[in-house]
C-alpha cells in the first residue's frame, strides 16, 4: 500500500502515512464524473431551452447547436466549474470521489480552496496534453501526484483512513 512521503513542510503532522488512492481508484472516479458532467450539461440544457422558450425568448423549432465537445469554450468551460465546484463545495469530493470513498486533499491548507479547486480543475488539461502522459505520471511520481495535483499542490487520499 502507498502512503504520502512528505515533500512540503506544511500539513505533515495531519497527512503523513495517510493512504494514497490507487490508480484505478482515481479512474474510475474520473470517468463516473465525466458521464455525471455530460449528463448535467443535457440536463442544464434541455431544461433552459424549455424555459427560454416559455418566457418566448427563442424558438425551439429553429435549428439550435449545442454540443458538449471540446471544440466548444462552453463545454470545457462547463467542465471546469463542473470539476471546480464539486471538488470545493464537496471537501475535495466530487460525486465520482465519493463514490470511490476517496477525497482530494490540499498540501498547504487544511481545507482546500475554491482557487485550489479551480486550478486542480484546469489542470485537468495540463495533464490530458501529449496523449495524457500528466495522468501516468501517477506512476513515476512518489506520492502518486498526476500534473493536475502538482499544479493544484494536492494529493488524493483514501477517504477515512487518515
Amino acid at each position: 500500500m502507498q502512503t504520502y512521503v512528505p515533500q512540503h513542510a506544511a500539513r505533515l503532522d495531519q497527512i503523513k502515512g495517510v493512504p494514497l488512492a490507487s490508480f484505478p481508484q482515481r479512474a474510475v472516479a474520473f470517468v463516473f464524473d465525466f458521464l455525471a458532467a455530460f449528463l448535467l450539461f443535457l440536463f442544464i440544457l434541455i431544461f433552459g431551452a424549455k424555459l427560454l422558450a416559455y418566457f418566448g425568448l427563442v424558438d425551439l423549432d429553429a435549428d439550435i447547436n449545442l454540443k458538449f465537445d471540446f471544440a466548444n469554450w462552453y463545454s470545457l468551460i462547463f467542465l471546469v466549474f463542473y470539476f471546480g465546484l464539486f471538488t470545493y463545495f464537496g471537501n475535495g469530493k466530487t460525486p465520482g470521489k465519493w463514490l470511490m470513498k476517496i477525497r482530494v486533499v490540499s498540501l498547504t491548507h487544511e481545507h482546500i480552496s475554491l482557487w485550489h479547486a479551480l486550478e486542480r480543475a484546469l489542470g485537468y488539461g495540463a495533464s490530458a496534453l501529449e496523449l495524457g502522459f500528466g495522468f501516468l505520471q501517477y506512476f513515476i511520481h512518489p506520492n502518486k501526484q498526476t500534473v493536475h495535483d502538482r499544479i493544484a499542490e494536492t494529493i488524493v487520499i483514501k477517504e477515512g483512513k487518515a
